[in-house]
């Protein structure tokens, strides 16, 4: 486009210049819309996305659908493509390919639209052949998208170049958008709509149309979940189910589906014969191969302590897996363990902890409803949008074959008054120079009447029989009155509609496929023995675990330049916690720690820091354990280890900083101490750098179970920050420099404490250290 063209489009009718932001708003909601609407969402009323559509339509005009008894004979596919490109759909040949592609694939529809011929694709990722070497006509069921295309029940629209109409909707006589789903992605919108069983859908439908005022946990009775072309198991519970379908937004966990047998001589051997939707037994294959055979990590030297635990732990049970798919076993992966005396219930956890074979599932809703807006909507809002649709297509339907029954019983009885007199008519017709006016003044007719018959040939005319007309008449009487029955009561409508559900449910309905059975996640777990250790940090952040407790410090040796941090007697099934200067709080379990008598391993390889973090403070013990945690802007509060531990190496974020703020040193409140159980601090003492202290009741404080700044803790004068908190039940040390740089420490006894005692958030009082604190820690 040119500067000129765009200057043009800037302009509004009445000659004002738009702004640029206004110009760019309005070209980019215009895109998005045509891309919500045109591309990437599917319909409420037939489930289809416009180019399904045009797919399907052209197929359905190029004779395609199926006709009775009759089969239509399939057509290369690029000439379905070349129809739908040059007819409706002028965009990509290889994008109209691949939709068409995919409603032929059995894998990824529940109920197929496209009877394909030849190779389309697999659920290993295998591609379909080229266009030229497929043939696809539409299958049986697509039936019931289009039989009744033509009866008035849809409107038509232009097509892009306004040379022929093409439908808004198909008049589908099911909810296609569930019976196969949907997943496409928009501009700021997404959607993906699972299958469901068409046999629970129509049962549900039927239900709703006899109940309108249904809840949502009725229509649970009739769709209980999912339905996946490839079986599976959903492992969520109801009431998850049920959440995502009444918010019409979750995710459930699908697991695969396996069998056990047995071999000879005891041996056996796993057989996954369903996977969740979306998974291929090739995805299964290089997931194990990962596992069993990993990569060293970009950046990093060598493997890391999980990725060596892991694969051990997967060789300890496993031997060997196999593909042995084919056409007649669709999925057939075959798991062998290391050996007979693995137990089944640990090979399969491995598998499903660290493989697709448990995956999650998304629900989202979205989809263009009936007033053609995007909205994500509940199931039962989706049916109901349905039904008012289906009502909306029969009651056209029924005014499109009434009109054809009035128009075709007022030409019968145009030609019952011919047959009285048909002798008169034939000279009427030889005889009269404009024989229509004639025939409309002597008989009476109507110019319709009149032009039949005219259209008659002449040896019809003699051989028309009064009683074939009188039972047509008959007929096309009865048919009307059933007909205005059905427009002008509700109620036969509904039962009309309910027949006919129930009649398509009946021909198409099949059997679940995908098992709705509760069970818990597989979680990966690593089976530590709980045994006494000592966690061993340095000043520099190295790290090590010597077994048992008791260990004299002076026996730890350190690199050059480094010395003792801080041991901590604890147990084999506790966290080790470090504290980083960002606020975040990193974790490694106790087990994971090297062990043995050298100098550890730094804990920074253990765990990912951001750029410009360094970790600060330690400490390792049990998830019951109390901490005190504060910042140097006064504020703090209390939290359990179970709280501050992470799964993931980058951490959790847990005290929000103010800008300029540091962390203080974490001040052990409660819980147990190696093999002697802490006794639980009764009170706090917080001091500043400029000297103050206060002490007050530790129940004073919040404990959080997320990222928090706390409660004030000291009311710090201007230009001073606090040094520490500590948790106390006796006595607490202070640490700090005093002239020269010379290190410095004075314990403070319970009676001194009382001094400082105040409500919490006080100034405190001022103590006569002779140094400036810079932590506080707690004595036992």
């Amino acid at each position: 486009m040119s500067d000129q063209d765009t200057l043009d489009l800037a302009v509004q009718s009445n000659g004002d210049a738009l702004d640029l932001g206004t110009y760019a708003q309005r070209a980019y909601l215009e895109y998005a819309l045509s891309v919500v609407k045109g591309r990437a969402l599917p319909d409420v009323c037939d489930g289809l996305k416009p180019v399904q559509r045009r797919i399907l339509y052209a197929m359905d005009r190029m004779g395609l659908s199926h006709s009775g008894n009759t089969v239509p004979r399939p057509v290369k596919s690029a000439r379905v493509v070349g129809d739908v490109l040059g007819r409706f759909h002028p965009h990509g040949d290889q994008s109209a390919y691949d939709a068409l592609v995919r409603m032929a694939q059995d894998f990824a529809q529940r109920y197929p639209l496209v009877d394909g011929q030849g190779n389309f694709g697999s659920r290993d990722g295998d591609g379909a052949a080229a266009m030229r070497y497929t043939e696809a006509r539409l299958s049986k069921i697509c039936g019931l998208l289009l039989d009744e295309i033509d009866e008035g029940t849809v409107d038509f629209v232009p097509n892009y170049d306004g040379s022929t109409q093409e439908p808004r909707q198909l008049p589908a006589r099911l909810p296609f958008s569930l019976l196969n789903g949907a997943s496409g992605i928009a501009v700021g919108l997404a959607t993906e709509i699972p299958s469901h069983n068409l046999r629970e859908v129509a049962d549900a439908c039927v239900a709703l149309i006899k109940k309108p005022n249904m809840s949502a946990a009725d229509l649970a009775l009739h769709i209980p979940g999912p339905d996946y072309p490839g079986g599976g198991q959903i492992i969520s519970s109801p009431s998850d189910i049920a959440d995502a379908y009444r918010s019409g937004r979750g995710s459930l966990k699908v697991r695969a589906r396996w069998k056990i047998e047995e071999l000879a001589r005891g041996q056996w051997q796993m057989v996954v014969t369903e996977l969740p939707p979306g998974v291929s037994a090739q995805k299964v294959l290089e997931e194990i191969e990962e596992l069993s055979n990993p990569k060293i990590k970009a950046g990093k030297k060598a493997l890391s302590q999980d990725q060596q635990q892991l694969k051990i732990n997967l060789l300890a049970v496993l031997d060997g897996v196999r593909d042995e798919s084919s056409k007649d076993a669709p999925v057939r992966l075959v798991i062998e363990p290391k050996s007979s005396k693995v137990r089944q219930s640990d090979l399969a956890h491995m598998l499903l902890a660290h493989t697709s074979l448990e995956t999650s599932s998304s629900i989202n809703l979205t989809m263009i409803g009936l007033d053609g807006k995007p909205v994500q909507k509940s199931l039962l809002q989706m049916l109901q949008e349905w039904i008012e649709f289906r009502q909306s297509t029969i009651t056209r339907r029924s005014q499109h074959r009434l009109a054809k029954v009035l128009d075709r019983a007022h030409i019968l009885e145009g030609r019952q008054i011919v047959l009285l007199n048909i002798d008169e008519v034939i000279a009427i017709i030889r005889e009269s120079d404009e024989p229509k006016a004639a025939l409309i003044e002597r008989f009476a007719l109507s110019e319709r009447q009149a032009e039949d018959i005219l259209e008659i040939r002449l040896r019809q005319l003699a051989r028309l029989e009064a009683i074939k007309i009188e039972q047509e008449l008959k007929t096309l009487r009865e048919n009307q009155a059933k007909l205005e029955d059905i427009l002008g009561n509700p109620a036969t409508l509904r039962r009309l509609m309910i027949k006919e559900i129930e009649a398509d449910a009946k021909q198409f309905a099949d059997a679940r496929r995908t098992l709705i059975q509760e069970e818990k996640k597989a979680v990966a777990e690593v089976k530590v023995a709980d045994e006494p250790v000592t966690v061993v940090v340095s000043e520099k952040g190295w790290v090590r675990a010597r077994q048992g407790h008791g260990h004299e410090a002076a026996s730890f040796t350190f690199k050059a330049g480094d010395a003792l941090y801080g041991t901590f007697e604890c147990r084999t099934v506790d966290q080790l916690l470090a504290f980083g200067s960002n606020g975040r709080v990193y974790s490694v379990p106790v087990a994971q720690l090297p062990g043995g008598r050298g100098d550890g391993q730094p804990v920074t390889t253990l765990v990912e820091l951001e750029s410009g973090t360094r970790l600060q403070y330690y400490f390792a013990g049990p998830g019951s354990a109390q901490l005190l945690l504060a910042s140097s802007g006064g504020y703090g509060f209390l939290a359990n280890v179970d709280s501050l531990v992470s799964r993931n190496k980058s951490g959790k974020a847990f005290v929000n900083l103010a800008e300029g703020e540091t962390l203080c040193a974490p001040s052990h409140a409660s819980g147990a101490s190696g093999s002697v159980a802490l006794a639980p601090a009764t009170h706090v003492a917080v001091g500043s750098v400029g000297g103050r202290i206060l002490t007050f009741e530790i129940g004073e404080l919040k404990t959080m179970t997320s990222a928090a700044r706390g409660l004030m803790l000291l009311a710090l004068e201007a230009g001073d920050t606090l040094a520490g908190a500590a948790a106390y039940t006796r006595s607490i040390r202070l640490e700090g420099t005093g002239r020269g740089g010379k290190a410095r420490e004075e314990t403070l006894e319970i009676r001194s404490l009382n001094n400082a005692r105040g409500k919490r958030g006080a100034k405190g009082k001022a103590a006569d250290l002779g140094f400036k604190p810079s932590r506080i820690t707690r004595v036992e």
